[in-house]
């Protein structure tokens, strides 16, 4: 490849420039969805085989969870999605500060509603300066998450991760809410 090491895929541009762009893009989708959605959005079951949460015994919402995939792989409600966002970004953001990572059972989902959004709201502003401020040097670095095992991966991995992860997690909700409206009028 030939030219500086600043010109990314023809354009002036730095890896964390168009990591920043493409969350923004991503997020951007993100709110048009969060601003859409409907307490009852939240728990609606899609199909009979899905994952969703529940409350425990002291009211804590527990996500449905098996430690390796099951067979058929269980339809996710939009509360499941959310709180799954919550998770693998809590943990991202975790590992990317220095923090000890929190296991999946410490992430608490707040419950159906603004709640949610507002919580999500605040995984991103604890992101946005771990994404600006990061070095071309960091981005370099060798990242452990989510690749316990694959050391050839760089935090700038681990940044495109969250954006291609994020993105999925994104779209899934957002049909989710399409087929509830389509298939409940008047939600």
């Amino acid at each position: 490849m030939s030219g500086s090491s600043s010109t990314l895929c023809g354009v002036d541009a730095s890896c964390s420039t168009v990591l920043r762009w493409q969350f923004d893009l991503i997020w951007s989708l993100f709110e048009f969805h969060l601003d859409q959605l409907e307490d009852g959005d939240f728990l609606w079951e899609p199909a009979d085989l899905c994952w969703t949460l529940h409350r425990d015994e002291r009211g804590t919402w527990e996500p449905d969870w098996a430690d390796s995939e099951p067979d058929p792989i269980p339809v996710p409600t939009i509360g499941w999605i959310s709180w799954h966002i919550g998770w693998w970004w809590s943990v991202a953001i975790d590992h990317l500060s220095a923090r000890t990572p929190r296991d999946r059972t410490e992430i608490v989902w707040p419950g159906p509603g603004p709640a949610v959004a507002d919580w999500l709201r605040g995984l991103r502003e604890e992101w946005l300066p771990i994404l600006d401020q990061a070095t071309e040097a960091d981005l370099a670095a060798p990242a452990p998450f989510p690749w316990q095992d694959d050391s050839d991966k760089s935090v700038a991995h681990t940044f495109a991760w969250v954006n291609g992860e994020l993105m999925k997690n994104v779209t899934e909700i957002g049909q989710l809410r399409l087929l509830r409206a389509a298939r409940e009028p008047g939600f």
